[in-house]
């Protein structure tokens, strides 16, 4: 018997340029953890990277009982290099400071990643993974099957929530994308390109 898997997506809050969360990420993480707060989850994920694992934290306080564990999955990396042919303009020079060695980490790290959260649940479960851009990119990606190159490009905000449904027998299933309902305006759209602020 399997059942509805749903996959909750959290970009950190945000950050200021040492990594910390600055004090509109404080505050999104605490209002992002009462908005959750009703959720059954079976688990939480998070990055090691400090303000991502400060976010879960923060999230986590309102979740008592729930199982979180800090993954290298869920860490901040490339997913995937395109070739040259593959990039879109707007791209180019974009991953142009990451070594051989960090793009093929990347590579790695997203074919475990993948196969860990995206797999079929044997019972409806719930699960919540606080990470980076990159993974939620490359999953919604995933989700919709769009070209690998394609994960260039999909913006979260800083702690909005995505969430996606995986099922035996169907393709991925995008429920939401970039929830911001739990965040007043000025709270909204940090981390995100400001030409794309809605």
């Amino acid at each position: 018997m399997t059942g509805n898997r749903l996959l909750y997506l959290v970009r950190h809050g945000e950050a200021d340029t040492l990594g910390e969360l600055t004090e509109a990420g404080l505050e999104q993480a605490r209002l992002t953890g009462e908005r959750l707060a009703s959720v059954p989850f079976a688990s939480v994920q998070h990055s090691p990277v400090r303000r991502a694992a400060h976010t879960a934290a923060l999230i986590t306080a309102h979740l008592p009982g729930v199982p979180v564990e800090q993954s290298p999955l869920a860490g901040d990396y490339v997913p995937y290099l395109p070739p040259d042919d593959e990039l879109p303009a707007f791209a180019k020079g974009f991953l142009d400071g990451y070594s051989p060695a960090e793009i093929a980490e990347g590579a790695a790290l997203i074919e475990a990643a993948q196969a860990r959260y995206t797999a079929v649940a044997e019972t409806d479960t719930h699960e919540l993974v606080v990470t980076h851009n990159f993974l939620i990119g490359w999953l919604v990606r995933h989700a919709l099957d769009a070209p690998p190159a394609r994960w260039i490009g999909i913006n979260q905000a800083n702690c909005g929530i995505t969430v996606l449904l995986y099922r035996a027998g169907r393709p991925p299933s995008l429920v939401s994308f970039n929830d911001l309902a739990h965040l007043p305006d000025r709270l909204r759209w940090t981390g995100f390109p400001p030409a794309l602020h809605v």
